[in-house]
Order: structure tokens, then C-alpha cells, then sequence
């Protein structure tokens, strides 16, 4: 099985030019914890994740009042912490070998990519409902 059989394929993404509040916004609403970050061409740049935003909220460096904090958001990107260097795969990677992945290195997701586009994002949920449909289909 490949990944691009098991991937989410309808995306929410940021820019990097999105504000933090927008980002987190989006994610409570889609209840989603990691968004893809892409150019103007679909192009994969990063991922910002909830922990991102949480660290950027909760940053001993930035000693602020709760009611100033929203503030401090509207104006603080995505780019500002996002992280870049993130492990992607392919769509046609096999599908154990990006669970393996996500194991070795205990992501939450893992961004998919075809030719540095990005085409979908395989979870951790993702596999859950995998084995939830095995069992099923043992079972009957």
C-alpha cells in the first residue's frame, strides 16, 4: 500500500505571511493540530503546529500581559515560527516505510510531497482509521 492510497488530499494550509491568530483560528476550528505551510504555488515551506503556536504564546522572552498577548499575535507570522526543516515523503512511498518514519522520530504527521508540491499530509489518525477498517473487515 502507498502513501497516496491513506493521505488526507483536501488540505487546509497557511502562508507565512499569515498572522498566528488566523493560523490557530483555523486549527480549532478544523480541529487539526499541524498546518501545512505553502507558497503562493502550492509549494511545501514548513509546518506550523500547535505546539509552535503555544511556544510562541508562552515565550519567556516575551514577558506580556494576558489581554496584550492577542495583540502580540495579530502581528507575529507564521514564518516567524514555523519550522522549515521538516521530513516529507513522497506519494508513492510504501506506506509501512512512512510509518516508520513517524515512529523513529515520533511526528505527528508527515507532509506528502509530488515533485515539492504538496499533494496531502498522512497523521497519526490517519493509521488509526486504517487499523479500526482492518479489524473491522477481520471480524465479519
Amino acid at each position: 500500500m502507498l502513501v497516496n492510497e491513506l493521505m488526507t488530499e483536501s488540505l487546509l494550509t497557511v502562508n507565512e505571511h499569515d498572522t498566528l491568530v488566523r493560523t490557530r483560528e483555523l486549527m480549532l476550528a478544523h480541529r487539526v493540530r499541524h498546518m501545512p505551510v505553502v507558497d503562493g504555488e502550492n509549494r511545501f515551506i514548513g509546518l506550523v503546529t500547535q505546539r509552535d503556536l503555544l511556544a510562541a504564546a508562552m515565550s519567556p522572552l516575551l514577558p506580556v500581559a494576558i489581554d496584550e498577548l492577542e495583540t502580540l499575535e495579530t502581528a507575529v507570522t507564521v514564518g516567524e515560527v514555523m519550522n522549515r526543516d521538516i521530513v516529507a515523503v513522497d506519494e508513492n512511498t510504501d506506506l509501512a516505510e512512512a510509518a516508520q518514519i513517524l515512529l523513529d522520530h515520533k511526528f505527528g504527521c508527515l507532509p506528502v510531497l509530488h515533485d515539492g508540491y504538496l499533494t496531502g499530509i498522512l497523521t497519526e489518525a490517519d493509521f488509526v482509521k486504517l487499523v479500526i477498517d482492518l479489524v473491522g473487515r477481520k471480524e465479519e
